[in-house]
């Protein structure tokens, strides 16, 4: 006997429906969220070493198209919707007739299942390129239970009066109306299921977008802190040269022979965000040899550095270079007044240490080393550096990046 619409729920209809939608909606979202199943058998881009030159183009990605990888699911459930609605509204019973007219009807009512989810699918996909649920969440509501409603009744309706007419039997409005009303809230429940997953794929956009500009955003200040390095050290080394040149030709020209191979390391190493901690000092070392000519035994630089543990670690390139020509601008350097400077690796940080001798002339300070060696470390490493002047001794620290093995 054909079941009314109290007895359908009563007899655990809705229940089995929000089963269902609840396995959509997992389904769906764990093929539609890229770190999930749509990663799975990708190939895995090979990886930046930390010392390769970094790519100039910061622009962020575009976001990818929406797409809903869904096949699946439609399959099964538009087989689970026609075997499962016909049951429940008494248009087929288990004491009907011959296998053969199972079969048939089943095959029948899988069809009407696939139509209804076809076409409401088709319907929200359009309509989710019109509307967005943040912009106008009234009008896309009303618009989709309209479509729900307008499409799913007539095609429902027509159907099963075809469906009464093929097996020769009167038609039944009330199990038409029953079959209609499950179909409708079937669809809202299916639609529901499409709209959650289109709002946590927008959502993610939108974070990926914010990642991407941020990045971006990070990329072009890192580039403007790397090219202040070059006026900063040609600024630096001009008075330097200035200097020799008036006090002693013969090292200034040897000053700026030197030169060239110092700034040679500058500009291979510019674009590099990290580079080995043995390469940063092998560079000092070259860079004291030009502080010789014009200080000679004035200036000292000890190194605590143990030689096993400088290639353990990364470090922005430069840094120890610019720790020091802050050391040489802003102290008083002669025979009468040398100064003694420490660079001491301790734990996963390095420490640049120096007695202060105050220059007694002004020297102008533009504030770009230590201010350009705290956001450059900031940004790539992750952590500040940390300066402490207690009035007779200036300390810099340096946190590096340990290499994992």
């Amino acid at each position: 006997m054909p079941l009314g619409a109290p007895q359908v729920f009563q007899n655990g209809l809705f229940l089995t429906y929000c089963s269902c939608f609840e396995l959509i909606l997992i389904e769906l979202t764990i093929e539609y969220i890229p770190n999930f199943s749509s990663k799975i058998g990708q190939k895995r881009e090979p990886e930046r070493s930390m010392s390769e030159p970094t790519k100039k183009n910061t622009e962020p990605q575009k976001p990818s198209k929406m797409k809903v990888n869904d096949k699946l699911i439609r399959i099964i459930g538009v087989q689970f919707f026609g075997i499962v609605i016909p049951n429940a509204t008494g248009l087929i019973s288990s004491n009907d007739r011959s296998a053969m007219y199972l079969l048939g009807a089943y095959a029948y009512f899988i069809l009407l299942a696939g139509l209804i989810w076809q076409g409401n699918r088709y319907f929200l996909f359009r309509l989710q390129k019109r509307f967005d649920w943040f912009i106008h969440p009234l009008q896309k509501t009303v618009v989709l239970l309209a479509m729900n409603v307008f499409y799913t009744v007539p095609l429902v309706i027509g159907m099963l009066v075809l469906w009464f007419i093929m097996i020769g039997a009167p038609v039944d409005w009330q199990i038409i109306k029953v079959t209609a009303i499950v179909c409708v809230v079937s669809v809202v429940f299916i639609t529901h299921v499409y709209e959650t997953v289109f709002l946590i794929k927008q959502r993610q956009d939108d974070m990926v977008k914010g990642e991407q500009l941020e990045r971006a955003k990070a990329q072009a200040e890192l580039e403007a802190l790397k090219n202040q390095i070059d006026p900063h050290f040609m600024f630096n080394s001009l008075n330097s040269l200035s200097y020799l040149i008036d006090e002693n030709q013969e090292k200034a020209k040897q000053f700026t022979e030197s030169l060239a191979e110092v700034y040679r390391y500058i500009l291979s190493n510019k674009d590099r965000e990290l580079v080995i901690l043995e390469d940063e000092l092998a560079f000092l070392h070259k860079y004291l040899a030009l502080l010789k000519l014009r200080f000679g035994e004035a200036l000292k630089v000890n190194f605590s550095v143990d030689s096993n543990q400088q290639s353990e670690y990364l470090i922005p390139p430069i840094s120890i270079f610019i720790a020091l020509e802050n050391v040489v601008k802003h102290n008083e350097i002669s025979q009468a007044s040398p100064l003694t400077t420490e660079v001491s690796l301790e734990g996963e940080e390095l420490y640049v240490r120096n007695s202060i001798v105050r220059k007694k002339s002004i020297v102008h300070s533009t504030k770009i080393g230590l201010n350009n060696l705290k956001e450059r470390f900031t940004m790539i490493v992750g952590k500040e550096t940390e300066v402490q002047d207690d009035g007779r001794t200036f300390e810099l620290m340096m946190p590096l990046l340990k290499l994992t093995s």
